[in-house]
């Protein structure tokens, strides 16, 4: 009697819904399978590295832990890639993939695309490089029920640099700084990025404003006037401030650039609306403080001549410190911004390539 009670409950448990019964229509019957595949979702590499128009992939690789087989064959499989922000609360659209269909977003619309070299792979391609793009990826896969994500991080070569305008230090709100630094071909700087520009040897005494709404500065030699003589170099944090209220000066990015930065050779010096006509005279524009930087620090241009730029300052690259051109450190050098009509000067122009 026991045998057939038990023999009883087994057929009971694993009946399926009848099909002439409208009670039932909706039910479902789950079987559990404690040791099945387990999708896992693997980035080959941590960190990405880049630069500005360049193409780069961003690796992403499903499995399943107890097969070999990329998936289970039941499910269509779904690939999200996302750009994560600074604090990881939010999370921007890049590109998502079901079966037959894809979508990208944004500024990614037409340089994005899956490289599926295998039928396992989800890594994201993307094309033409912008500034904006440097950041953290999260590559999301999903089958029915299961999902896993990787995490990969694209870095870009450039240099950070500290900006304010003509109006003097700390002049600039947040979305001020944003514009600010988008006219001088770049973009606000990282706290990653400020963080290896002092790695590098970047001191400046100045606050800023970061893209995540953070003001700090880089302190490598410490001094009375910033932060105390006796603190330990590092990167100095102010916190977060009102955003449309305080007001401090920016850091930064830029990366390399599709043309060609000059000295103009003229046979005399300029005021800066003069300057402005012989570099579109030349077939140029007045280069932009983002272009002399990128030059300097990624090309090693050298030049001790003051020129003026877009914005209205005066200023001079040095990669090779001598006497009476920066004898101290290879830096772009800061003149000022002199009166527009009456002071003369050279003038740097920038030449886009097509």
């Amino acid at each position: 009697m026991k045998n057939l009670l038990f023999l009883v409950l087994i057929s009971v448990c694993w009946a399926e819904p009848h099909p002439g019964n409208s009670s039932l229509e909706h039910e479902r019957i789950v079987h559990i399978q404690e040791n099945g595949p387990r999708l896992l979702v693997v980035a080959e590499q941590a960190k990405i590295f880049s630069h500005r128009g360049g193409n780069v992939t961003l690796p992403c690789k499903f499995y399943h832990e107890h097969t070999s087989t990329a998936g289970s064959g039941t499910h269509k499989i779904r690939v999200k890639w996302t750009k994560l922000t600074y604090d990881y609360l939010k999370e921007v659209d890049v590109f998502v993939a079901m079966g037959h269909h894809r979508k990208s977003y944004g500024s990614y619309q037409g340089r994005v695309s899956l490289r599926e070299s295998s039928e396992n792979d989800a890594s994201l391609v993307i094309t033409n490089i912008m500034l904006e793009d440097y950041g953290r990826y999260k590559c999301e896969v999903i089958e029915g029920l299961e999902d896993d994500t990787a995490v990969v991080t694209l870095n870009l070569e450039g240099v950070v640099f500290p900006y304010s305008p003509w109006l003097g230090r700390y002049n600039l709100n947040f979305h001020e700084a944003q514009r600010a630094c988008a006219e001088q071909d770049s973009v606000m700087a990282s706290f990653d990025q400020l963080y290896d520009a002092w790695r590098s040897g970047l001191d400046w005494c100045n606050a800023g404003w970061l893209s995540d709404g953070s003001v700090q500065y880089p302190i490598t030699k410490p001094r009375e006037p910033c932060g105390g003589r006796n603190t330990v170099p590092g990167v100095r944090n102010y916190g977060f401030w009102d955003k449309d209220k305080s007001r401090y000066d920016v850091f930064c990015f830029t990366s390399n650039f599709n043309g060609r930065f000059y000295y103009l050779i003229h046979p005399t010096k300029l005021t800066y609306d003069e300057a402005v006509q012989a570099c579109l005279k030349d077939g140029s524009q007045i280069a932009k403080v983002g272009q002399i930087f990128a030059a300097w620090k990624l090309l090693g241009y050298d030049r001790c001549d003051a020129g003026w730029l877009a914005d209205g300052s005066v200023r001079y690259p040095i990669s090779r410190p001598r006497k009476r051109c920066s004898p101290s450190e290879a830096a772009v050098r800061f003149v000022g911004f002199p009166d527009k009509k009456h002071k003369l000067y050279g003038v740097y122009c920038f030449r886009a390539y097509n």
